[in-house]
């Protein structure tokens, strides 16, 4: 639906848009002209081939790059993410691939990496260790994560422990859009299992969440929609209880289109 539908219909505008980006690297475009909407309260899966810009336009959403052309809208504003301190200011979080934690540094002090809590003001504030440590067991409580002791190092816990804290610290910061990259890779079945099951917390929360993934397995038990990269444009996005491997898998080998009509279900027509 374009935005001049949407706001004739009177509908909410979309929580965060990406509106014609396009990035260019040498020029290779990694991402051309897409614009892709994320409704609060969805599960957006992005996936693709190698190569099909998936991480490229995520890092735009993150503000870990700025788009050549285009721009990003959050609640139908038009904003433009310098940092990506710029985007979590607004409660974009994103775990990347490779979780950005802290091997040697404990559990509580990963959640508040950056953004420790103070007794008293000014330089000579000392760390309210007890305040961070109860707020670690907390938020690992309600996300249901279960782990030896907060005060473990986190380079001796195990892959899916480590995804989870690096979740559970995203959450905790007031998170409104989460995006995760890959976050099931080269986990086991079980840590794996633990992981979807996280996620789909989240998603009952109402937590708009968006999800890298080249498992399709995953990808259609936890999301609600589908967005299908190739060759750095959007092939076409789906509602996932309205498409099946197959026709991803087309999409994905450039073997089927998305039809005009596709727009409804989230991308803008233009």
């Amino acid at each position: 639906m374009s935005r001049a539908a949407t706001a004739e219909a009177g509908a909410a505008p979309p929580l965060l848009a990406a509106r014609g980006v396009s990035k260019a690297y040498g020029g290779v475009h990694a991402v051309e002209d897409v614009t892709l909407e994320f409704p609060a309260g969805t599960v957006t899966a992005v996936v693709g081939d190698n190569g099909a810009g998936k991480t490229t336009l995520i890092k735009i959403l993150a503000g870990v790059i700025q788009p050549d052309e285009g721009h990003l809208e959050v609640d139908g504003r038009a904003v433009r993410f310098p940092t990506p301190a710029a985007a979590r200011a607004i409660g974009i979080e994103t775990v990347h691939q490779d979780l950005s934690l802290a091997d040697h540094r404990d559990v509580v002090e990963n959640l508040f990496i950056g953004r420790e809590v103070a007794r008293g003001s000014g330089p000579m504030g000392l760390l309210d260790k007890r305040r961070m440590q109860q707020e670690t067991i907390r938020v690992l409580d309600e996300l249901n994560v279960m782990i030896p002791s907060v005060r473990q190092q986190v380079r001796r816990l195990s892959g899916g422990q480590r995804q989870a804290i690096a979740i559970g610290r995203a959450v905790h910061w007031g998170s409104r859009i989460l995006i995760m990259d890959e976050p099931m890779a080269a986990l086991g079945l079980q840590e794996a299992k633990r992981v979807s099951e996280l996620v789909a917390a989240l998603a009952a929360r109402g937590l708009t969440q968006i999800i890298v993934s080249h498992n399709l397995d995953h990808v259609f038990r936890l999301s609600t929609r589908i967005a299908v990269m190739r060759l750095g444009r959007l092939a076409g996005l789906r509602e996932t209880e309205r498409t099946n491997h197959e026709e991803i898998v087309r999409m994905v080998a450039g073997l089927a289109s998305a039809p005009a009509a596709e727009s409804r279900h989230g991308a803008a027509a233009g």
